[in-house]
């Protein structure tokens, strides 16, 4: 829903500015030159001018003149801009301008009114100038639709106005201070994975299990008597005992257990994938974890950090988390500095003694993780279930594949894509070799491309809940 997003708070200075509509009317004029009769001439600075170049100039600035006066004064006019507080990157919305004009008794014309907005280009608006008329006492209003292209902040804080007399032959011009705040979340890409993986794990909660998913929970629900497809391991013989008929427990899935997203937003995670950092894709796995785990009754927090921990969203059930990660990241930018691993373990260790499912969203990178990550891995893995998740770059996949080979015959690569290529291979297997020191430690690894890392996270996440290693 739109809102109001600011006023004018002041104005500068009016500048009156010749149209081209004076031009016109100048160029028109210059006709009766031909056809007044000779009037002689005007000494002006030891220059003769003659006269009746002096009259129809003249009469064309009283013209001015007067229409520049009788133009509405910009600083009396009200302007605002109306949108909503906060919009989804991608999606479309609106950005209305409502421009009032006070009454006067000798105000009988509606004013033109030329309007020009500072949005930036990343909110990619329509246009950002636009023409209205404004009659005496009234108000008009103009809209235009954007499609943001990048999160953050936005605060478009000027505007421009001219206004026009009734010929329309000067214009006065005043920039006038209109302040608001737009933000524009991160978009959801996952949206549809989420919902399908939710539907799923519900089925899975009324006895539609898949192939897949072994055991159905940790959680006792009830007792019955034994059917024909009951597992025998399932039988309550103290039950059994009491009623003299064979009864069996009956477990539900899980919940009410903690789920904390480890975002990593460090050097590692600024590096472009398919276009985008790979912060962007940890964020949207973010919010589709969050909308599954809420969605089955558990808590979900997150945690960014890169230097320090700087945003700790306390995990909790609410069907609304989903938004609230999306309100916490929306103008995270990943640091240029190597993260601090041990500073963030401390910190959960301390917070989070209850065993927990953990989700590092960070990078595999060789370097990285043997120095800084595997040496604190412990503190996390003796009480918690970790999940470390990765991007991994497609394009590197094909340069490894010799699917991009650029020379003329196919299968002949040139020494630049041989180079390349075995890059790629070192690459490849050095992300394989962490991740296989990761699972020595007792972390689960998911290194995925950016299409299905989310997917890959939610799938991960209901697996370990479908088996009880929470």
């Amino acid at each position: 829903m739109s809102q109001r997003q600011g006023g004018a708070t002041e104005s500068l200075t009016s500048w009156p500015i010749p149209t081209l509509r004076l031009a016109g009317l100048a160029g028109a004029t210059a006709v009766l030159f031909l056809v007044l009769p000779d009037q002689g001439s005007t000494g002006i600075l030891g220059i003769e001018v003659d006269n009746r170049f002096l009259t129809i100039n003249a009469v064309v600035l009283l013209l001015a003149t007067v229409d520049y006066l009788l133009a509405p004064n910009p600083g009396t006019l009200t302007v605002s801009r109306l949108h909503p507080g906060a919009v989804a990157m991608g999606r479309e919305s609106n950005v209305e301008w409502v421009v009032a004009r006070p009454k006067r008794r000798t105000t009988l014309w509606s004013a033109g009114v030329w309007l020009a907005d500072d949005l930036a280009p990343s909110l990619r608006a329509d246009t950002r100038r636009v023409k209205i008329k404004v009659a005496a006492g009234g108000s008009t209003s103009a809209r235009v639709r954007i499609r943001p292209t990048r999160r953050g902040r936005f605060t478009p804080s000027e505007m421009t106005l001219r206004c026009s007399g009734p010929a329309g032959l000067v214009v006065k011009q005043r920039r006038r201070a209109v302040r608001s705040t737009l933000r524009v979340l991160p978009q959801f890409r996952s949206a549809r994975e989420a919902e399908l993986a939710l539907h799923r794990a519900r089925l899975l909660e009324v006895g539609l299990r898949s192939a897949r998913c072994r055991g159905g929970g940790t959680d006792f629900d009830s007792l019955r008597e034994l059917t024909p497809d009951d597992e025998t391991r399932r039988v309550d013989w103290a039950a059994t005992a009491r009623s003299n008929r064979p009864i069996v427990r009956t477990y539900q899935a899980e919940q009410n257990q903690t789920l904390l997203v480890l975002l990593d937003a460090g050097r590692v995670m600024a590096a472009q994938v398919d276009g985008a950092p790979r912060l962007e894709f940890g964020m949207d796995a973010a919010m589709l974890l969050a909308e599954l785990a809420t969605g089955l009754g558990d808590r979900m927090g997150l945690l960014v950090f890169d230097r320090e921990v700087h945003t700790t969203l306390p995990p909790h059930a609410r069907r609304s988390q989903r938004t609230a990660v999306s309100e916490a990241v929306f103008d995270l930018e990943p640091a240029l500095d190597e993260s601090d691993y041990r500073s963030m373990v401390t910190h959960v260790a301390t917070r989070y003694r209850r065993r927990s499912l953990l989700v590092l969203v960070t990078e595999l990178a060789e370097e990285v993780v043997e120095a800084f990550l595997m040496p604190s891995l412990p503190l996390l893995t003796r009480t918690h279930l970790l999940i470390v998740a990765a991007v991994r770059d497609p394009q590197v996949e094909a340069w490894a594949m010799g699917l991009d080979l650029g020379s003329e015959r196919a299968g002949v690569a040139t020494v630049d894509e041989g180079f390349r290529r075995a890059a790629a291979i070192a690459e490849l297997e050095s992300r394989r070799r962490v991740a296989a020191r990761l699972r020595a430690k007792g972390a689960i690894v998911v290194d995925a491309i950016p299409a299905k890392f989310a997917s890959a996270l939610g799938e991960a996440y209901l697996e370990a809940k479908a088996i009880g290693r929470l």
